[in-house]
């Protein structure tokens, strides 16, 4: 099946109302019964069958999709894509900074979700290696492969997702109905393709591009991925043809200049010039953010360039990292390694994903 048909700005503005039934109902019981989230935050993995079935129902009707893998699953995609961010894991957290973030703070909608959690802005290092984290132990080796840890992670991201959303809709009094439901469909698809598509682009821009095997396969793990997220994955592209199809969809009706935008890109520029030690590196953070994600997208961000950038992109976008990393001869071990003992360094302890807490009286 063609899914470009599926494209249309009908179907696109079906989406943007739509958000995740069952993690939205789970939330829901967490907010009731609010102590089962420190429990939930305490776990190392999701509990067994035997234990899951012991639970609420509330609890284990949502944990019972992360048990079973998809049928559908093409296994030797999965491996292609394992061993591509085995070997190109630095590379691929690198664009999270430069590439991907950024473009999702140009589309003025959806950057209104970004824009209202303030840790984006005022622990925006934190925040970045979240998303890392999230990334390692969602390419972690043997993932959707056997059951394993990374399944914990992905139940989390998906219910802080339904959390920002139950937030927003529950105690934003300024959010305007106009910019769809808080991280609907139409959003959390683009994300994806930010984290999956737009990288592929960065490699290309880099002269590393993977070719069409791995591109695919790569796209491929995203759909996985996006079905434990709780993603619409009737609408994920298969081929590198329906994903530029569906970026360019996306972008033809969304890419605008907000204050929101500008804010979530200063913040992070910000980031960039007091973290990064050397002064002439610094300045050329917004240069290298331009190069990745083009001249349209630059001018929604308010970026402005004046540096040349050397044609050696591909060392200092190394150099600029928001964790340092040391080029070729990575495998994920490593890659894994060197970010948490940077996190300690930088932040004294480790990064975690976890669920919000509810502050109560």
């Amino acid at each position: 099946m063609n899914k470009v048909k599926l494209y249309l700005n009908t179907e696109l503005d079906t989406l943007r109302n739509q958000g995740d039934p069952l993690g939205d109902r789970t939330v829901q019981y967490l907010f009731s019964n609010p102590g089962w989230i420190e429990k939930i935050n305490s776990w190392s993995e999701i509990p067994s069958p035997v234990e899951i079935d012991q639970l609420p129902t509330g609890i284990s009707d949502y944990l019972r999709t992360f048990q079973v893998l998809p049928e559908w699953r093409d296994v030797k995609k999965i491996k292609t894509a394992q061993d591509f961010f085995d070997k190109e894991g630095n590379i691929y957290l690198s664009m999270l900074g430069f590439y991907s973030l950024p473009y999702c703070y140009a589309f003025a909608d959806g950057a209104q979700v970004l824009v209202r959690s303030r840790r984006i802005t005022e622990e925006i290092g934190m925040r970045l290696t979240e998303t890392a984290l999230f990334l390692l132990d969602s390419f972690r080796p043997g993932t959707f492969l056997e059951n394993d840890k990374a399944m914990l992670t992905l139940s989390k991201v998906r219910l802080i997702h339904a959390f920002s959303r139950f937030f927003i809709q529950k105690y934003s009094k300024d959010w305007n109905p106009d910019w769809g439901l808080p991280i609907n469909q139409e959003d959390m698809l683009g994300t994806n393709l930010a984290f999956s598509l737009l990288v592929l682009r960065g490699m290309e821009k880099l002269g590393k591009f993977p070719g069409k095997e791995v591109s695919e396969s790569v796209l491929h793990y995203w759909k996985v991925l996006g079905f434990f997220l709780g993603i619409d994955i009737s609408y994920w592209p298969e081929t590198g043809k329906e994903s530029f199809e569906l970026e360019k969809a996306i972008r033809k009706r969304h890419l605008k200049s907000s204050e929101s935008g500008h804010i979530l890109i200063q913040a992070l520029l910000k980031y960039y010039r007091d973290t990064i030690n050397d002064p002439a590196l610094a300045a050329r953070a917004a240069s290298l953010v331009a190069y990745f994600v083009g001249k349209d997208v630059a001018e929604v961000l308010g970026i402005k360039t004046s540096i040349a950038l050397p044609k050696e992109v591909y060392g200092v976008l190394l150099d600029l990292s928001f964790f340092k990393q040391y080029g070729s001869g990575s495998t994920y071990e490593r890659t894994r390694r060197s970010f948490l003992d940077q996190c300690k360094m930088q932040f004294g302890r480790l990064p975690e994903l976890k669920i919000p807490s509810l502050n109560r009286s």
